[in-house]
């Protein structure tokens, strides 16, 4: 696809400045993916990362493409335009400068980058509740006796059962909640859904921290690589502790629990969320930027 004129304001990089990132990006994401693409073709499940694979379809393929982001477009190489001119969302001008193309991307994704700004900075107005202890997952096995991980559970049925009791659960975030059993849907002091998912997400929740790699994906090409990448490895540090901090037994795998159900192991669990909680705030200020520099790309009034 080609573009006869570029948007007005926008960046331009040579290719001595954008082909060495491009390169630190894809050996960056290949580092990242490496043992999760080994296990997939030795045919292996992974009980604590394949969760970033599957529930949040991440594909590695598609993680190790070098994006500049909005507003930044690419000189030629010495091997001609950039590959980024062959992607959805691309275009390349006449003198073989490829760019994003902002309004193409909103004129299919519009609604949902408006959702993404809206919820983004909603949670950053928020201050972060650290009191939920990683719950959420004790609530998700809570009086059952199938479980979706193929794990024993430390504590056993009764004692892991005894735990989610003896506790005050508040959680927040709709997608952790729709997980809960029907036995532990009534001991959330909240009722998330959908709906309340501006009013309800707040930024010391793990898995709203985490969704900082759902919102990135969700943008696409609008986030520069690099980020993308840092919020892929925070969904991957936090989820080490999602699972830690569960009542599974990860001593397979060679991880220590963090044992929610003893003061110590709640005050290790609060120190490294609120660690994340700073991470993903950053992280999310960036996101925050990057939907609203596409959306005043396209809402600017045309000159007359």
């Amino acid at each position: 696809m080609t573009a006869a004129c570029a948007p007005a304001g926008s960046d331009r990089l040579p290719a001595a400045v954008w082909l060495p990132r491009a390169r630190a990006h894809e050996e960056r994401a290949d580092g990242l993916t490496a043992a999760h693409r080994g296990r997939r073709a030795a045919r292996q499940r992974h009980a604590i990362d394949d969760f970033l694979y599957e529930y949040y379809g991440t594909r590695p393929s598609v993680l190790r493409r070098w994006h500049p982001g909005v507003g930044v477009r690419l000189e030629p190489g010495p091997d001609g335009p950039a590959p980024n001119g062959q992607w959805r969302w691309y275009v390349t001008d006449s003198d073989g400068v490829v760019g994003f193309d902002a309004a193409a991307f909103l004129a299919d994704r519009a609604e949902s980058v408006r959702f993404i700004s809206r919820l983004l900075s909603a949670i950053a107005t928020r201050p972060a509740f650290t009191g939920c202890f990683g719950l959420h997952e004790w609530a998700m096995v809570y009086r059952q006796r199938e479980h979706r991980h193929p794990l024993p559970l430390r504590l056993g049925q009764d004692g892991t059962d005894a735990v989610v009791e003896a506790h005050q659960i508040r959680c927040s975030h709709f997608d952790a909640f729709r997980f809960f059993t029907p036995e532990a849907v009534g001991l959330n002091r909240l009722r998330p859904t959908r709906a309340s998912q501006v009013d309800l997400d707040q930024p010391g929740c793990l898995h709203a921290a985490m969704d900082c790699h759902k919102w990135a994906t969700k943008l696409g090409p609008a986030v520069p690589g690099e980020l993308a990448l840092d919020c892929f490895e925070l969904a991957r540090d936090i989820r080490l502790l999602d699972m830690q901090a569960s009542p599974y037994d990860l001593s397979s795998y060679g991880e220590p629990a963090v044992a929610i159900e003893t003061p110590e192991g709640k005050a290790e669990y609060v120190t490294r969320q609120r660690e994340f909680a700073e991470r993903a705030g950053r992280l999310r200020d960036r996101l925050i930027e990057v939907c609203a520099t596409l959306l005043e790309t396209v809402e600017q009034p045309t000159p007359a």
